[in-house]
């Protein structure tokens, strides 16, 4: 039977990432995946972006991935924040916070293509794909990976759970996971305005839910559009031009006018939370964690924050899995996930509660954070975490 020290359950973003981190931190590492990554097919890798932090950034450099990336991203140089139909917004500029930028946005398909590069060239860590893991069993000296495919089985000292929100891994460690429904669906496509962007990202909440508007490397933007499931189905049927007077007459011309858009999809929208980071000899991490609505951008980049506290972790010779490892572990991740769980959760309630004291109390917020220098300064660097130790490789540190 293959032994490792970490087997990691999940090769979307998140996995593929613990998996290079843990990799670096000296660890023999396995990584399975029931997706081959460059089909075609995996639901990671697709259309959809992600907007990079800067921690984020100094992660994937330290990972060997960002080199790839640079040149494919938006980047993001300024964020307006708006409520629709109010006078006041917030307005942040990265060169007045004294940074390059605030983020970069990548689609999903390159940083995909970009980690799996690296995992295929790292020699501390084999694949398994596509490979779909039966079960997962624990005992005091190890983990038990049984596969799928012939019934086979390999061991390791720490199970790594990255397998999403719906976590097999998770319900054979025995942790239990709240889920909350928002009633909504992400409409997320491409749009091409008249006007190329200056690097500004936009998230504007309307009635008909949040919009989000982020700028691509070719001068276009990534729409996601949370939406009600009804409003979303009709919103996914309609004809393209259909879509782009929608689009323009919630969003306004604050970007010029909407001229195109390319394909369409939509995604449920909930928040699901494990009841406990770790088990005997596994940690959850990602959407096995915690999947959060992505106002705000948070989940991959706190994800990745948790990826690089775990390799920090088990760099230190010994048990990967010990009992003591994973409470330093669960501990000092907790406030992070804590704070980014309660920041995008109440931008939702906060700014989808339509009485007027309260719209009448949001306004007034936005018109006294854009006139506040040490509000914009926080909210300028939360890709470090919301609280707790952040990471080396975050801070653009060596793991040791």
């Amino acid at each position: 039977m293959e032994e490792f020290d970490i087997a990691v359950i999940g090769g979307g973003m998140v996995g593929a990432s613990l998996a290079l981190a843990a990799a670096a931190a000296g660890r023999r590492i396995v990584l399975i995946e029931g997706t081959a990554p460059d089909s075609g097919a995996h639901q990671s890798f697709d259309e959809r972006t992600t907007a990079l932090g800067n921690a984020s950034r100094r992660i994937l450099e330290a990972l060997g991935v960002w080199g790839s990336l640079a040149d494919q991203c938006g980047v993001i140089r300024a964020i307006h924040v708006s409520d629709a139909g109010r006078f006041a917004f917030a307005h942040l500029n990265a060169r007045e916070q004294g940074i390059e930028a605030f983020g970069f946005v990548v689609p999903n398909r390159v940083l995909g293509a970009a980690l799996w590069q690296q995992i295929r060239g790292n020699d501390r860590i084999s694949t398994r794909t596509p490979e779909t893991v039966e079960s997962v069993s624990t005992d005091a000296a190890g983990v038990t990976v049984r596969l799928a495919g012939q019934g086979r089985e390999l061991r390791a000292r720490l199970a790594v759970a990255a397998d999403g929100a719906h976590s097999a891994v998770r319900r054979d460690a025995g942790i239990t996971a709240t889920e909350t429904d928002y009633g909504q669906v992400a409409v997320v496509a491409n749009v091409v305005t008249d006007t190329p962007h200056d690097g500004t990202a936009f998230e504007r909440f309307t009635g008909a839910g949040p919009l989000a508007l982020v700028p691509l490397r070719d001068g276009s933007y990534t729409v996601i559009w949370a939406r009600s499931p009804e409003a979303a189905a009709a919103t996914l049927k309609a004809s393209a031009a259909e879509f782009l007077q929608l689009l323009q007459r919630h969003f306004g011309w604050r970007v010029g006018k909407f001229l195109s858009v390319g394909p369409r999809a939509g995604y449920p929208l909930k928040l699901t939370r494990a009841d406990a980071a770790v088990a005997q000899r596994t940690v959850l991490i990602g959407n096995a964690a915690q999947s959060l609505h992505p106002v705000a951008g948070q989940g991959f980049n706190l994800a990745l924050r948790d990826a690089a506290a775990l390799a920090e972790l088990v760099v230190a010779p010994g048990d990967p899995g010990a009992d003591a490892l994973l409470a330093t572990f669960a501990q000092g991740r907790a406030e992070d996930r804590r704070g980014v769980t309660r920041f995008t959760d109440g931008l939702i309630r906060m700014f989808g509660d339509t009485r007027a004291p309260v719209r009448l109390a949001r306004g007034a917020g936005l018109l006294l954070f854009d006139l506040l220098p040490p509000a914009k300064n926080a909210l300028a660097r939360v890709s470090l975490g919301f609280g707790g130790r952040t990471p080396r490789l975050a801070r653009g540190l060596p793991l040791r």
